[in-house]
């Protein structure tokens, strides 16, 4: 049995670059103890707390559609329905190793998987 250390995962509404072009589609790989500790000497997160999850999610997304690298900037100008999805898709992996979730119907209360690697649509 091997480790899965990366993970595809689509957007909900994509990064938007300076020539109009939307990537959703990309890759996340799982955190390491160095990649949760780094920022914290990032003077940016230093001065503004909140700029952790930049960051970070900087460091581990690997691939972002045909974008040659995922930087910061790349994370700053994310819509916030995105970060919100990538902040949830990373707990979700580096807590779990797996991209599904066990959820209650509110109306049957069966429990199903769903998987989050997914939500965007696609």
């Amino acid at each position: 049995m091997s480790l899965q250390t990366e993970f595809e995962f689509t957007l909900p509404l994509g990064y938007v670059d300076r020539e109009g072009n939307v990537h959703r589609h990309g890759t996340m790989r799982l955190a390491t103890a160095l990649d949760e500790i780094t920022p914290l000497n990032d003077m940016r997160v230093q001065a503004n707390e909140a700029y952790l999850v930049i960051v970070l999610l900087a460091r581990v997304i690997t691939s972002l559609g045909t974008l040659p690298q995922v930087n910061t900037s790349v994370i700053e100008n994310l819509f916030a329905a995105d970060l919100a999805y990538l902040q949830e898709f990373y707990r979700q992996i580096n807590e779990t190793g797996k991209t599904t979730r066990p959820v209650t119907c509110p109306h049957c209360n069966n429990v199903f998987e769903v998987d989050l690697a997914h939500l965007g649509g696609e």
